[in-house]
């Protein structure tokens, strides 16, 4: 899911994460994101920093990983200026969407290792 409510940002990212081959929902605010993500399961959460308040960004994301079925989660952001920067504990990424190949590099990392982890984690389960 890809949550921006810039809606040239969100459109451009879509089109570029579609092009990657990745099928993309999309929101345009953290609450709408949150509904979704109660309704439904997704694999990768990449949510904008910064929307209709400074933290929504952080919200949807923290939201997201409280999810029984995990999804990989990323913050993004196109400021170019210093920003607050996520709170270190909560082991946050941020992603700038600027550099194309980076972003999709990022993006099968993030799927990839999500899927590590939930095999790892299935493994452990059918062990004990």
């Amino acid at each position: 899911m890809l949550v921006d409510d810039d809606p040239t940002s969100r459109l451009t990212l879509q089109t570029v994460l579609k092009a990657g081959g990745y099928n993309v929902d999309s929101a345009a605010s953290a609450a709408e994101a949150v509904g979704k993500l109660d309704a439904g399961e997704y694999e990768l959460v990449l949510s904008d920093l910064e929307m209709e308040s400074p933290d929504s960004g952080l919200k949807v994301i923290s939201h997201a990983r409280m999810k029984d079925y995990k999804p990989a989660t990323a913050l993004l952001t196109t400021y170019q200026v210093a920003r607050p920067a996520p709170p270190k504990s909560q082991n946050f990424l941020l992603i700038k969407p600027e550099d194309i190949p980076e972003l999709l590099s990022k993006v099968a990392y993030l799927i990839s290792d999500r899927a590590t982890r939930r095999m790892e984690r299935e493994l452990r389960l059918a062990a004990s």
